[in-house]
């Protein structure tokens, strides 16, 4: 499934009824949230016949596309059978029971509701709101695929405007030459991350570079709220500048995670990494933010999807003992956080405390790989022969 993303060029009453639809689409997932607490018993099918109830019942929520409400009734859905998977997995702590959306972000129709026009460079969508015609601004070519081929068209508002998503179902496979190379990787705090062959990538720390600007725009904010009171456009204005930085501190994440990504997918046939609990990680209050801001689980979803389409494989295992084990003798060296350097007193072996776990990894992930803790997208029979044959290969 690939996702295209254009900006909507329009005037500001089109805008605006992008907001309706958006409104009206939380209003219908909402709905059917209440309708499932009501109703325990209920199933993904009887939510959808509860949009048509929601239609005849309500004259603007009949202006919606009925394969958007149904869209909206699957997000509801998705929370739910989401909750009961982690009650029947008895996941510790909290199990995620559905809640309701105080604001939403976007509205989603299927393949009615919209229509591209024929040079693909304008959407018009037709359901009840009458939006009408928008230009897409964007580098992408549409002509590439049929229009049966987009599944999906969504709707998202940012703070920097209104974008339209195209999810178009087609299978993304790049080939490329073999490169015969594992390697393991330890993400951290002090460097991104160390690999199992000694380099470092830097951790480039986005929200502390931009934290200093971040709180002068929050003042600012702070300063022009009333409460009580109908907001002045003076505070608006604030909060949408607030918004947007916050909003290029998350690209610039996500663009150093892709690109990162790619980099060590392409370059190795084996990538092994840990299967970190970054969700239980951040409740330590000394290092939340700093975990936050390294995004270590957004690098590791573009490491397996890249995986997938590049035909390589990627194995997470279990991150247990694997900075305090030696990686030349196996024995157990215990080390504060603050012990940088592994000094091994059983063999003598002195390596860099990452680069000492980094090794271990990629044990773990030979010794596993194709077994149980294995996360690849795809075993071929040259990614079994690097497994296997893993004493011929480059380091």
């Amino acid at each position: 499934m690939l996702v295209y993303e254009f900006k909507l060029k329009g005037k500001q009453q089109q805008f605006n009824l992008i907001d309706e639809a958006i409104r009206t689409a939380l209003f219908v997932r909402n709905s059917c949230i209440r309708y499932w607490m009501d109703n325990p018993k209920v199933g993904k099918y009887d939510l959808s016949a509860f949009c048509k109830k929601l239609a005849a019942n309500f004259e603007w929520a009949n202006k919606l596309n009925s394969m958007a409400r149904q869209a909206s009734a699957d997000r509801a859905w998705s929370a739910i059978s989401r909750f009961y998977s982690n009650c029947k997995k008895k996941v510790p702590g909290k199990k995620g029971f559905p809640k309701f959306k105080k604001r939403g972000h976007s509205v989603e129709y299927k393949t009615t509701g919209w229509k591209l026009s024929d040079d693909r460079k304008y959407l018009t969508l037709t359901d009840g709101f009458e939006i009408g015609k928008l230009k897409l601004v964007g580098t992408y070519d549409l002509h590439f695929y049929q229009i049966k081929d987009i599944k999906r068209v969504r709707l998202v508002k940012r703070a920097d405007g209104y974008y339209a998503q195209f999810c178009i179902a087609v299978d993304r496979e790049i080939k490329v030459e073999p490169s015969k190379k594992v390697i393991g990787l330890d993400v951290g705090l002090n460097h991104f991350y160390t690999d199992s062959n000694g380099d470092k990538v830097e951790n480039p720390r986005f929200l502390r570079k931009s934290e200093k600007a971040l709180k002068r725009l929050q003042k600012r904010v702070s300063k022009k709220f009333m409460k009580g009171k109908l907001q002045s456009n003076n505070y608006k204005k604030a909060r949408n500048k607030l918004a947007r930085k916050h909003l290029k501190v998350s690209r610039q994440r996500k663009d150093f995670a892709v690109k990162l990504a790619r980099c060590v997918i392409q370059s190795n046939d084996v990538v092994v990494y840990e299967d970190l609990q970054v969700r239980n990680m951040v409740k330590n209050h000394k290092l939340a933010k700093s975990i936050s801001d390294a995004s270590w689980y957004q690098f590791r979803c573009w490491l397996e999807y890249f995986g997938k389409v590049y035909g390589k494989i990627t194995v997470a295992v279990p991150p247990h003992w694997t900075s305090q084990n030696c990686s030349n003798c196996g024995e157990t060296v215990v080390k504060t956080l603050s012990t940088r350097t592994h000094e091994c007193p059983h063999c003598g072996t002195v390596l860099d405390r990452d680069e000492n776990a980094a090794l271990n990894i990629l044990a773990k992930g030979l010794s596993t790989a194709g077994h149980v803790g294995t996360n690849a997208w795809e075993e071929n029979d040259l990614c079994l022969d690097l497994v296997t044959g893993s004493d011929k290969l480059t380091q």
